[in-house]
């Protein structure tokens, strides 16, 4: 499988300028045969094959007095400008015809050197590791990084970034198999929140560092410093770079907390399952900031890619599936409930439960359900069919769901 490792580097002022003028390029490429591409569609003409652009854009724009310069940065970084243009022009063609899941993905877009995020991608042909723990990339010379671990294996690309506040990054791509951990026999079903992070299937609760909350007092008064700056002065640019420098320490801590906790649950049990919320929907409404600091999308992401990694089972639970409505000792279910009930009383069985803690076991039962199944990748709708105040239908017992009886040596229903 493949993993990408992200390095933080240190290039010199004669570096940074030869990585400005290299990211100065891959944009005039790209640019240069989206507008040829978009030209030939307007006009009716068939779609521009990439080896015609590569002659025409790279090869013989070197030639000409416009584009001279383009022959100071290595030809492998325009070609793979040209190829990142590509596979941004299939991903849309695959959406539009169904190919791809997930949401539509629109066409590719002109880039500006306004953009605060630049990039750079190379082949093996245009960089290497060097024994004094440099990288060498062409025509930019040895780059100093802070190795922050050891890649696994040789890497087979290569992606130089320049973020929003300046710093810059190598992110290696990695061919490696996967790292199975030894087998264990819990597995927790995860309810994800706002006021708490997530609740897990066992009781565990993992509090909501809520870090743009935290810094939100910081970033008002950098915003407000820089509203005042003269537009185009200096200082407009160093208060800007204060405010991006600030989103970054917030992204890199809600970054590093995700990392923990889902390797902490992949390495704690043998499968993981989770709800499929829909993140999207959330961020427009009015707890959209709170959402968005959340990162649940980054976090479920993370389960997905380490569980594979590790060799552990995963699954999402459709979010269709009444998770707060189900009593997880019996299987009545109860009715919706508003977001301030934070804990009810089964009408059937009289049991107590914590709202989220009792998802969390819903969501661990449905989970084993669909594994259990063989569906582990695809939606279930069944539960949404369902009508307040019925039996949740069906002998799941062999699939980890309660009902009625069903006990272990703890004496918990469905565990």
């Amino acid at each position: 499988m493949q993993l990408r490792y992200n390095y933080r580097a240190y290039p010199e002022a004669s570096q940074r300028r030869a990585l400005a003028s290299a990211f100065g390029c891959a944009r005039v490429v790209w640019n240069d045969c989206l507008r040829d591409r978009k030209e030939a569609h307007a006009s009716g003409l068939p779609y521009v094959k990439s080896a015609e652009l590569s002659r025409l854009r790279i090869t013989e724009a070197k030639r000409t007095a416009e584009r001279a310069w383009l022959a100071d940065v290595s030809a492998v970084v325009l070609q793979q400008s040209l190829r990142d243009l590509d596979t941004a022009y299939k991903n849309f063609f695959d959406s539009v015809k169904g190919k791809r899941q997930g949401r539509k993905v629109g066409p590719p877009r002109y880039k500006s050197k306004k953009d605060t995020r630049q990039s750079i991608r190379l082949n093996t042909n245009a960089f290497s590791l060097q024994d004094d723990g440099t990288v060498y990339v062409a025509k930019v010379g040895n780059l100093k990084v802070k190795w922050s671990r050891r890649l696994p294996a040789a890497p087979t690309s290569v992606t130089v970034t320049k973020d929003s506040c300046g710093r810059y990054f190598l992110s290696f791509v990695v061919d490696t198999e996967p790292d199975i951990l030894p087998e264990v026999e819990t597995e927790c079903g995860i309810d994800l929140g706002l006021s708490v992070f997530a609740v897990l299937s066992d009781g565990r609760k993992i509090d909501s560092p809520r870090f743009l909350r935290r810094a939100e007092k910081k970033l008002k008064r950098l915003q407000r410093e820089l509203s005042r700056k003269a537009k185009g002065s200096k200082n407009l640019a160093k208060a800007r770079m204060k405010v991006a420098r600030q989103h970054a320490k917030v992204a890199d801590r809600r970054r590093d907390f995700h990392h923990k906790a889902s390797t902490q649950i992949i390495r704690d049990n043998q499968a993981a399952y989770v709800e499929d919320l829909a993140v999207s929907g959330l961020g427009r409404t009015r707890l959209a900031k709170s959402v968005h600091d959340a990162g649940w999308s980054t976090f479920v992401g993370m389960l997905q890619y380490k569980a594979a990694l590790h060799g552990r089972t995963f699954a999402k639970v459709d979010r269709a599936f009444p998770s707060s409505q189900v009593c997880s000792a019996c299987g009545f279910r109860d009715g919706p409930k508003p977001l301030h009930v934070r804990e009810w009383t089964c009408g059937e069985c009289h049991a107590v439960h914590d709202r989220d803690h009792n998802a969390a076991r819903n969501v661990l039962f449905e989970g084993r359900r669909i594994v259990a199944a063989g569906r582990a990748e695809t939606l279930n709708a069944s539960w949404s069919a369902g009508k307040t105040g019925t039996k949740v239908p069906a002998q799941r017992g062999e699939a980890g769901s309660p009902w009625k009886g069903q006990t272990t040596q703890a004496g918990i229903p469905g565990l």
